[in-house]
């Protein structure tokens, strides 16, 4: 817990859609989905305080410029960050509502206008 509150400096909620906006293309929609499920779950005055902060860790290390695997490759740069966020993503799955799936489907397909729901079906299975 003490290493994933390191990276919450990284994890501005005003600014994060724009934040993973510019890194969508590197770590993919797997990664992106998960990421904006968390953030919309994040925003739910509903989510108590613990699971907010498990997601201020896991977002930030998600934007943090180092890390495990540095982000840097391709493909396997995130390898790490998809391992994180699906193990918080279960975690805090209790808080995550039809409404919270609703925004991070809207905002995936502005991001990929060719989105198939297959692709992001894998993490869906996961809650």
């Amino acid at each position: 817990m003490k290493r994933i509150e390191a990276f919450k400096n990284f994890f501005q909620p005003t600014k994060f859609i724009g934040q993973l906006g510019s890194v969508i293309r590197k770590a993919g929609v797997q990664t992106s989905y998960t990421g904006l499920l968390l953030f919309y779950a994040f925003k739910r005055k509903e989510t108590p305080l613990w699971a907010k902060r498990i997601i201020i860790g896991l977002l930030g290390y998600l934007l943090a410029p180092l890390d495990a695997i540095p982000d840097l490759a391709p493909v396997i740069g995130y390898t790490d960050d998809i391992g994180l966020l699906s193990f918080g993503l279960v975690t805090i799955a209790a808080y995550i509502d039809d409404s919270v799936k609703s925004n991070a489907r809207e905002k995936m397909n502005s991001w990929f206008p060719n989105l198939k729901p297959a692709d992001i079906q894998a993490v869906d299975k996961k809650l």
